[in-house]
């Protein structure tokens, strides 16, 4: 795993801020790793607000954006030239207890990973985002998942997301 500390503020202060896009161009990012996984080079990127993965056709980006439209889609699916793309999303609550043992969970998936790239913010050990990506054999073609978590320990949320990219 690749864990950086983040030099930068907290910027979320709540995971309904989010937005999602497909169609942005590169954010400043505070941390990158670049990892070759089913013939793609895949950018693994932390932001001052949230992440972007550029993985082939796609450029997925989750993060506060100023005048964007706000909210997590919980499914979105796009037919991409010779790939078909899959996003997913969910936000949970936890009590302190369970939101400090699911930190810990995620922080160990991503250190358990040979493609991982995990922030943690100042002020709080538990104010993590964590990007873990994998090359996966579909019915169809080779493809990548990536999964990352975004905490927000003033709230008590975890926002999951879960994407596929799969060669058609």
């Amino acid at each position: 795993m690749n864990a950086v500390s983040l030099d930068a503020p907290y910027l979320d202060t709540d995971a309904d801020q989010l937005c999602f896009s497909l169609d942005l161009t590169e954010r400043p990012a505070l941390a990158e790793r670049v990892v070759s996984l089913s013939g793609l080079d895949v950018r693994l990127r932390l932001l001052g607000a949230s992440h972007q993965v550029f993985a082939g056709p796609v450029r997925e980006t989750v993060a506060c954006l100023q005048g964007a439209v706000r909210g997590l889609p919980e499914t979105r699916t796009r037919h991409l030239p010779g790939w078909v793309y899959d996003f997913g999303a969910t936000t949970r609550r936890l009590v302190p207890e369970e939101f400090g043992a699911e930190v810990a969970r995620v922080l160990g998936q991503a250190a358990d990973s040979e493609h991982s790239l995990c922030g943690v913010f100042p002020g709080s050990p538990e104010a993590v985002t964590a990007v873990v990506a994998e090359a996966v054999e579909g019915p169809y073609g080779d493809g990548l998942v990536w999964r990352t978590w975004h905490t927000y320990p003033q709230t008590g949320q975890i926002v999951s997301t879960y994407s596929r990219l799969e060669a058609r």
